[in-house]
């Protein structure tokens, strides 16, 4: 006969028990969530901010598994998204608010959740020798970038609030590594382009920085955002949580980069061991400087959105590309996502 002191023995020596253990240890264990994640680019200083949060296990410690695999422009990865084939991406949001405008991608709409560049990276470069000094002078000039390139797509709300006559520009089509070389070369008198890219570029090939003209499209008055971190919508729905960490944990993940820039970069060259680490140093630093803390971003937090900025935003996309609908800007971008303002305050640049 099982006595009621053998049955609370057994209990106690089962809970005990080394091949009880492991199934106790497995069904406690906290359940972690795989993120396909696709950069906007090529692994680069900006980019590295999410390498940086990845190597100090911020995403670990938040409970997911992020794979960061690169991009091939901010368009591609619009569509790597929508398409399932990754779950969150980081791109420029403008591309995203074109996609959420059209009438056929009703149903397959993504939302960006972390605002990472407050400031728009675009911008015409040229060269001090042509000539160039405002847009203005752009007028009569052969302007270069590849079809794709975001800056050539938005170059008509430049024109609007620069008063450029767009019949007076001729377009000369190149491939993304053409762009710079073809300005040194004078084969064309100014590009369009992220000043990420095209000023660390033209450094890159021995211009001096002081023969560069940089006329940044936010300086004549376009409103637009720079680059997000986004999702489809749906996915936010069914997986809040999972985009709330991806949230915390790139919070953290960006004010480290902020505070210990080449901490970032080792990061990045942890990736690729063949990049200029003091080339993507620089490149790093100047999107901290110019697009992320921003005098806004230093009062109220990183990704503190102004909604009515926003709205500005998708009127002056949805006229440039003229576009069937005007999304909400609610439907765009939402803070629900957020860790708390605290959390979200920039520290000071390190050096």
């Amino acid at each position: 006969m099982i006595t009621r002191r053998l049955a609370l023995a057994g209990s106690a020596g089962l809970a005990l028990s080394p091949l009880a253990a492991p199934f106790i240890a497995r069904a406690s264990a906290p359940e972690v969530a795989n993120v396909r994640f696709s950069l906007d680019w090529a692994f680069q200083g900006p980019q590295s901010v999410f390498l940086l949060a990845e190597q100090r296990g911020h995403f670990r410690e938040a409970g997911l598994n992020v794979t960061i695999d690169r991009g091939a422009g901010s368009a591609d990865t619009v569509s790597r998204v929508a398409s399932g084939a990754y779950d969150i991406g980081f791109g420029d949001i403008n591309a995203m608010i074109q996609f959420n405008a059209d009438p056929a991608n009703r149903g397959k709409e993504l939302i960006a959740f972390f605002v990472l560049f407050d400031a728009s990276p675009l911008a015409v470069m040229t060269l001090r020798r042509t000539g160039i000094a405002k847009p203005k002078d752009l007028e009569g000039r052969r302007l270069g970038a590849p079809v794709t390139d975001g800056g050539r797509q938005m170059f008509p709300a430049f024109a609007k609030f620069a008063g450029i006559d767009l019949g007076k520009i001729t377009w000369v089509t190149m491939t993304p590594q053409l762009r710079e070389p073809m300005l040194a070369r004078g084969e064309v008198d100014a590009i369009t382009g992220f000043i990420t890219s095209g000023v660390l570029s033209l450094k890159g090939i021995g211009v001096a920085e002081q023969d560069i003209v940089i006329m940044r499209y936010r300086e004549a008055g376009v409103p637009n955002y720079g680059s997000a971190i986004y999702c489809r919508a749906e996915y936010a729905q069914r997986n809040p949580n999972t985009v709330r960490a991806f949230a915390r944990a790139m919070t953290r993940g960006i004010r480290d980069a902020i505070a210990d820039p080449r901490a970032s970069i080792a990061a990045l060259r942890a990736r690729d061991n063949l990049i200029n680490a003091e080339i993507e140093l620089e490149r790093l630093m100047l999107a901290h400087r110019e697009l992320t803390l921003t005098d806004h971003v230093k009062a109220n937090g990183l990704s503190s959105v102004d909604m009515a900025r926003m709205k500005a935003s998708i009127d002056v996309v949805v006229e440039v590309y003229n576009l069937g609908s005007t999304p909400a800007p609610e439907t765009i971008y939402t803070d629900r996502f957020l860790p708390p303002r605290e959390e979200r305050m920039p520290p000071a640049l390190g050096a």
